[in-house]
């Protein structure tokens, strides 16, 4: 494969690190809250969530409280292009005092070139095989924020590896905000070069949703301040976490 696991210079990734045991399985697809159309969602109350994150001692607390039940694992955003992955995933990492990693951002060292020169100069095949393993060593650099690219989590190896070694957060977002927030973005995304860019967007969505709501917890991307979208994150993941005990606690570490 032509990317390789280290950035193109010869350096290593500075945070990556090794060493992390698999956690045992997860319920899958956790989801807080329903919206108006019936979908379970997080932050269907954005009052409530807002509200938890305007005490800065308790926002420190509920920080604290999910990095100790984290252990080493990655909280690993997944969803489609559009939905704000890197946005909310910055602000959520500094949210924990943890680092933040892009996966698009990691590949492009990688290789030396951009996303959107591997997709033209080697094709997608090339390219997913490629995402695969630099997500791999990247899981081993918990604990972090990772945002993934768009496809991502359709690979089932890459699945299996975040499942073992971090926690899943599906970013989702309905058709109409996905496709507002792209069209100012179009060219740089090699998938929607198409004669019909919003069909080929409907398309992509409907083939990936059911895969992405595999994830252990959705929360519902709406037109509100990436603010709000981490204070959901944030007041859905302590829930999810006292069901999942770190490695480290279940050793008696």
């Amino acid at each position: 494969m032509f990317i390789p696991l280290v950035p193109a210079d010869g350096t290593d990734y500075d945070h990556v690190r090794s060493g992390l045991a698999s956690r045992p399985a997860s319920p899958r697809g956790v989801v807080v809250g329903t919206g108006g159309d019936g979908r379970a969602i997080a932050g269907a109350n954005e009052t409530m969530s807002g509200g938890a994150l305007a005490n800065d001692d308790n926002t420190a607390a509920s920080a604290a409280a999910i990095l100790d039940r984290l252990g080493r694992r990655s909280i690993v955003l997944v969803g489609m292009m559009g939905v704000g992955k890197s946005s909310v995933g910055r602000r959520l990492a500094a949210r924990l005092s943890i680092p933040f990693v892009d996966a698009d951002t990691e590949i492009e060292k990688a290789a030396g070139m951009s996303v959107a020169d591997i997709f033209a100069r080697h094709g997608e095949a090339d390219f997913r095989s490629g995402e695969a393993r630099v997500i791999a060593r990247l899981l081993e650099g918990g604990p972090q924020v990772l945002s993934t690219g768009g496809g991502a989590f359709m690979n089932p190896n890459t699945r299996d590896a975040i499942r073992a070694k971090g926690i899943s957060i599906w970013l989702n977002a309905d058709f109409e905000l996905l496709m507002r927030r792209i069209s100012k973005r179009k060219n740089e995304r090699p998938l929607l070069q198409t004669a019909d860019p919003a069909e080929t967007l409907r398309r992509l969505l409907a083939e990936r949703a059911p895969i992405y709501a595999l994830a252990d917890l959705t929360v519902q991307s709406r037109d509100v301040s990436h603010e709000a979208i981490v204070a959901d994150v944030m007041s859905a993941l302590g829930p999810l976490l006292q069901s999942t005990a770190t490695p480290q606690r279940e050793a008696g570490t």
